[in-house]
């Protein structure tokens, strides 16, 4: 659970840098939204099956070690 938490809370600080400087830069808030979720707008289908599939493993992962964690201390 820990991973998770540290890697979603990674990557909101990043997005959130990301949007400060495009912001600092002179783009208005959609623009910046925009440009930060630009990358994955020009993913093809593939591309998207590995990305959501390696993303349902992390989780999956994390799901089934909390459960094992959780019933272990039962």
């Amino acid at each position: 659970m820990k991973i998770t938490g540290i890697s979603l809370l990674m990557m909101g600080c990043l997005m959130g840098f990301s949007l400060g400087i495009d912001i600092f830069q002179g783009f208005d808030v959609s623009q910046a939204l925009y440009n930060a979720v630009s990358p994955f707008r020009v993913m093809e289908v593939a591309e998207l099956f590995v990305l959501f599939f390696l993303l349902f493993l992390f989780f999956a992962e994390s799901l089934y070690l909390f459960m094992k964690k959780k019933n272990q201390s039962k």
